[in-house]
């Protein structure tokens, strides 16, 4: 199985004009794993930011990580490979490394991403994601992506998953939202005890009550005592408790500084510090999906 390299660059809300650009400064500093997925919609341009940097000669693709996602409105089975297909060939490639199912809910398929009732609530499809899985499976067998994994999915979600009669391959990751103010202990635990690493994303979090997490007086302390900036003590956080991290960041200087993060290391003080500042502060809820039968955030974990 393909490792997953520690860190990546995320590209969720980063604009195509800007996202190429990033792509290209990530791969000049090191960085070899990048997360797309469908619903970014600049998939074309991360795949030009990587082209030009293999036409180069920096880097060869098989020396690159690349992750896409399936995105909900293509769960029904038949759907599943047109939907890779259709990343594939936006980022211009013959394969991926990892194919996430970006959430356990199946939508509506048509033109909307996320297609809405009169209520403004997210209309459905009438899928399983175990069925959906099968198609994705598939995708391994015809050489499509390297391996498979999930996103958004709760204990009970991954469980079900990892006990389907006559699976074929395992999810190698479940990507979730994680920061210390959503430390996500118990679920971090029980992926890593059923051998499916995690992938956090969102790992810089984002404001609460006004309170951003970078500002946050223990983040603050902790940098200053490594002469390190906040955001690299966030990622570091994360890289001790072996979980993969996908900053995203359009501005070099960030993008260089978010994987300068291997040259120093936090204390068990430091760590319990920090996972102290645990609040249960989700920042990616998907109201709209609420009422859906594979809405994940019903349990606490």
């Amino acid at each position: 199985m393909e490792r997953i390299p520690a860190v990546g660059l995320g590209t969720w809300k980063a604009a195509p004009g800007e996202v190429a650009e990033a792509v290209k400064v990530a791969i000049d500093t090191g960085y070899r794993h990048f997360d797309c997925a469908y619903l970014y919609h600049n998939e074309i341009e991360v795949g030009a930011g990587i082209h030009s940097k293999i036409t180069e000669g920096v880097v060869r693709r098989e020396d690159l990580f690349i992750v896409s996602k399936l995105w909900c409105t293509s769960h029904k089975k038949s759907l599943v490979k047109a939907a890779c297909t259709r990343s594939l060939t936006a980022l211009n490639l013959d394969y991926l490394d990892l194919y996430l199912m970006h959430w356990p809910m199946g939508f509506k398929s048509g033109e909307e991403d996320v297609p809405l009732d009169r209520s403004g609530m997210v209309i459905a499809s009438d899928t399983d994601f175990l069925d959906t899985w099968e198609a994705m499976e598939d995708l391994v067998v015809m050489g499509l992506v390297k391996a498979i994994g999930v996103s958004n999915f709760n204990h009970k979600q991954l469980d079900r998953l990892l006990n389907k009669p006559n699976l074929r391959f395992k999810p190698i990751t479940n990507q979730i939202e994680c920061h210390p103010y959503l430390t996500q202990k118990e679920l971090i635990g029980f992926c890593q005890s059923r051998q499916v690493s995690v992938t956090a994303y969102r790992p810089l979090g984002g404001s609460s009550e006004g309170v951003d997490l970078l500002d946050d007086p223990v983040i603050q302390r902790v940098a200053q005592k490594h002469n390190k900036s906040p955001a690299q003590i966030l990622l570091r956080f994360q890289i001790q408790r072996n979980v993969i991290v996908i900053p995203k960041s359009v501005t070099p200087k960030r993008i260089i500084e978010n994987i300068q993060v291997f040259d120093f290391k936090l204390s068990e003080q430091d760590m319990n510090d920090i996972l102290g500042l645990n609040r249960n502060l989700r920042l990616c809820t998907l109201p709209i999906a609420a009422n859906h039968k594979d809405y994940p955030f019903n349990i606490y974990f």
